[in-house]
């Protein structure tokens, strides 16, 4: 297990999953086959894998007073995650979110963000104890943009900031796309690496990405905003890092994919315990590559996280 600590901040979610023949069409009704629940949030999904994967994790969280928020507490606990900055919200609900997948592996999500989009800057006031213990932090948008832009005011020296570019678009009730600009004086300078897909990275470059070449062209210019390293995710191409001088294409692994809903998120955990077992980038990618093949190769979020033990011994 690393030394090091990582504290993720993020959603807490419980997915409600229908899986069916094709996504439905606007207007369309589709029957499905089965349907389950399991606990989710890109948040939660991050700190489960960086626990599993041997990373001593602390969670920052908002969830409501009700059973699914008590259930992912418990859950949490269950994992080894440090749940001292797990805050339980009265006024609102624990999030949602409704996932169909398809026979693809392809899915639609809609978020119910609830307590997730109330974490308050004055929450992460609360938790500065954490952020001082930190080596790493990761964090993303599937929560209130007010706390996102709040942590401005914690710059401890040393301190890594992982950036997953989970994409709200103009129109949400959450993170704004249009609020990017703003954060790119702040919040994207001090970070040590930010984490898009393709479609993220061509909102914050405005680069459309086609191929490796205009891939790498979208890294430089979102790292000419004052990011560190750029990691753009291709899903089955594997992912492009960009250190700020050279550029490399980590391939994926080859699998039969089964579901894709927490790719994305174990990718990032992943990540940053490579990180913090002191792995270059590119090492650190490969690791994540690997995790997040096991990942999708299982149906669900946090059900299809990986243990350490299975990635050190996976090859393709």
């Amino acid at each position: 297990m690393s030394e090091s600590k990582i504290l993720v901040i993020g959603s807490s979610n419980t997915d409600m999953v229908i899986c069916t023949g094709h996504l439905p069409l606007p207007g369309e009704t589709v029957i499905g086959g089965t349907f389950f629940m399991n606990p989710g949030g890109k948040g939660a999904n991050q700190a489960v894998t960086v626990a599993r994967l041997g990373g001593r994790v602390s969670f920052i969280c908002k969830t409501g007073s009700d059973i699914f928020g008590h259930q992912a507490n418990q859950l949490f606990n269950e994992e080894g995650i440090d749940t001292s900055y797990v805050f339980s919200d009265t006024k609102n609900p624990s999030g949602v979110a409704l996932i169909t997948v398809d026979t693809d592996a392809e899915n639609c999500i809609v978020v119910a963000p609830g307590a997730n989009a109330h974490l308050t800057p004055n929450d992460l006031k609360r938790s500065a104890e954490a952020v001082e213990a930190a080596d790493i932090i990761l964090l993303q948008l599937e929560m209130g943009g007010d706390g996102v832009e709040h942590w401005e005011y914690l710059k401890p020296d040393g301190l890594r900031f992982v950036w997953d570019d989970t994409l709200f678009r103009p129109g949400t009730d959450s993170f704004l796309l249009s609020s990017l600009p703003k954060l790119s004086a702040g919040l994207l300078e001090t970070l040590y690496a930010i984490t898009p897909n393709e479609t993220e990275a061509e909102a914050i470059s405005g680069i459309r990405i086609t191929d490796e070449r205009t891939a790498e062209e979208a890294a430089r210019k979102i790292a000419s905003m004052g990011v560190c390293n750029v990691i753009i995710t291709l899903g089955a191409k594997g992912a492009l890092v960009f250190d700020g001088e050279h550029c490399e294409v980590v391939p994926a692994y080859k699998i039969q994919a089964v579901d894709t809903t927490a790719a994305g998120d174990v990718f990032n955990g992943a990540l940053v315990v490579a990180l913090s077992e002191g792995r270059t980038l590119p090492e650190a990618v490969r690791f994540a590559c690997k995790a997040s093949a096991i990942s999708v190769t299982r149906p669900g979020a946090q059900n299809s996280v990986p243990y350490r033990t299975e990635v050190d011994v996976f090859n393709l």
